[in-house]
């Protein structure tokens, strides 16, 4: 049987639909995922790891992020108020940290879940792309190169340039 985190998630009693502590990281709990089964999946977030967990038809699936690779932390307009939205590339990954109507309360979340994870505050109003990484240096570039040893060799010497000896006694050694 697994362990129950408490951490996250809404507790008991409390009208809020989602909160969760900056300062109380690592933290365990459960959102909203409309392509896995069952609509949920399940999130961890640590100060430089976020690892999503779902399944897509049975099929078990954890996917593991570095925390900076998301783009920053976004505010969103919500049916029920505004949400603070940890922002990825692929919309899929993006993870909702807060819901409130309080936004005073959102922006003391933003400023806080931007210093812990160092990311900056993104508006989504504005389309940010971010460039591809540059592509990494090959290990194998120098697989193509011919050895030094045979550098010292010309390629294309013809057979009918190499010497020919006629004419001439042979000598072999025999015992």
């Amino acid at each position: 049987m697994r362990r129950q985190f408490g951490a996250g998630g809404t507790p008991a009693g409390s009208s809020r639909v989602l909160r969760l502590d900056p300062f109380s990281l690592p933290l365990r709990f459960d959102t909203r995922d409309a392509r896995a089964d069952g609509g949920m999946r399940q999130v961890e977030i640590s100060r430089d790891r976020v690892v999503l967990r779902r399944a897509v038809r049975g099929m078990r699936m954890a996917i593991n992020v570095r925390v900076n690779d998301f783009l920053g932390i976004a505010v969103r307009e919500a049916d029920d108020g505004q949400m603070l939205v940890l922002v990825h590339r692929d919309p899929s990954l993006s993870i909702p940290l807060l819901v409130s109507t309080d936004d005073t309360e959102i922006e003391q979340a933003c400023d806080a879940w931007g210093e812990i994870f160092a990311l900056p505050r993104i508006s989504e109003d504005t389309e940010q792309v971010r460039e591809p990484a540059p592509r990494r240096r090959r290990h194998n570039v120098i697989k193509t190169r011919r050895p030094r040893i045979l550098m010292r060799r010309r390629n294309n010497r013809l057979l009918s340039e190499m010497a020919v000896h006629r004419d001439e006694r042979e000598i072999v050694a025999r015992d």
